[in-house]
């Protein structure tokens, strides 16, 4: 076990960022005893206003990140475009900071993240990486068309990505999207996009939760069913590129992978996220230990807690207006409602989920 912990409840975890996801990381750390430091740019973010302070600066600002070493005896985030230059601050400072660097290196750049999944024994499409038009029509020349190209960092929900339909046209694709470093990836022949939440505990132990599946609308996961139908064989693959990455990465948290099943009943990953995950959201209800309970049990030195699945689950995000329904929704009885204390609605913008309960 790392020095100085386990972290005992009334002492102090930093998370770094104030959306949703914070949010729901600070009300699990509440519930353990522990109090939250919030650092965010943003006024009146939604972690906030369920944290004991909140510092609002650039995620970079030194001033900021020295008064939150100071008050908090951990650190971690809720989203891996954390500026690496923070974390290394951070550690600088002597703060423990939850997971590592270099899995922010790794989740950073979609390169670097699918070279990891292979040398790590995991299978991914095949990729190359994109610097310049020139570059995209080799590319394209080489893997094929269709492919997709995405920027090889930031990007989420659908951004940062567009079809490249012929190779002639894929410098035109580059250049469509911003001429930054891009990868070009092969598309995936799958039947249907599964993923997996895990967490390794400082103490290498790690927990599976069971595999959900899911899908999107235009970009944007739409809703996740867990747990997913699965043969024994499939779950076992799942469990089994959880745990290569998780120990490769030396990682302490909770990660979610998205993972591609393909026809022949192989499993490939699509990408990492080094937090916990919207696919996730389902373990709220419909587990023993919930994804964010997990993720702060295991920054906080604390044994890992169970992951079997108590109840089927049908996670719908609510994007936009339709969390107005919200009076509706908390009448349903199998429906179990989760709203972000986000001030304004904007169209596909994740406002809240519910999940909705069905025995197994």
């Amino acid at each position: 076990m790392n020095e100085g912990f386990p972290l005992a409840p009334g002492t102090v975890i930093g998370i770094l960022g104030g959306g949703q996801l914070g949010r729901m990381l600070a009300l699990a750390a509440g519930r353990l005893g522990f109090d939250v430091v919030i650092l965010t740019p943003e006024l009146d973010a939604p972690a906030s206003r369920v944290a004991r302070e909140t510092l609002i600066a650039p995620f970079d600002d030194p001033d900021a990140l020295g008064r939150l070493a100071d008050l908090c005896d951990v650190i971690t985030y809720e989203f891996e475009n954390v500026p690496a230059a923070a974390v290394a601050r951070l550690k600088a400072l002597g703060a423990p900071v939850a997971p590592n660097e270099k899995t922010l290196a790794v989740a950073q750049d979609r390169v670097a993240e699918k070279t990891f999944l292979n040398e790590a024994g995991v299978r991914t499409v095949a990729f190359l990486p994109v610097d310049s038009a020139q570059d995209a029509v080799a590319a394209a020349a080489q893997l094929g068309a269709p492919a997709l190209m995405k920027t090889r960092r930031e990007g989420y929900d659908g951004k940062g990505q567009k079809w490249v339909e012929h190779a002639a046209k894929a410098g035109a694709v580059f250049d469509a999207l911003g001429g930054v470093p891009c990868i070009l990836e092969a598309p995936a022949d799958f039947v249907r996009e599964l993923s997996v939440i895990a967490a390794r505990g400082r103490d290498g132990a790690l927990a599976i939760y069971p595999l959900g599946e899911n899908h999107h609308e235009g970009g944007i996961l739409r809703r996740t069913v867990a747990p997913a139908p699965a043969s024994p064989d499939l779950s076992a693959q799942a469990e089994r590129i959880a745990a290569q990455i998780l120990t490769r990465l030396d990682y302490v948290g909770v990660i979610g992978i998205e993972l591609f099943e393909l026809a022949d009943g192989r499993l490939l990953a699509n990408e990492i996220a080094p937090r916990v995950h919207n696919t996730g959201h389902w373990t709220q209800d419909g587990c023993e230990v919930c994804q964010f309970e997990q993720h702060i049990r295991a920054v906080a030195g604390w044994p890992l807690g169970p992951t079997d699945a108590r109840a089927r689950v049908e996670m719908l995000n609510l994007l936009g207006d339709e969390a107005d329904a919200w009076a509706k929704l908390a009448s349903e009885p199998e429906t179990r409602l989760h709203l972000y204390g986000k001030r304004q609605a904007k169209p596909g913008r994740k406002m809240g989920h519910i999940n909705r309960l069905s025995r197994l």
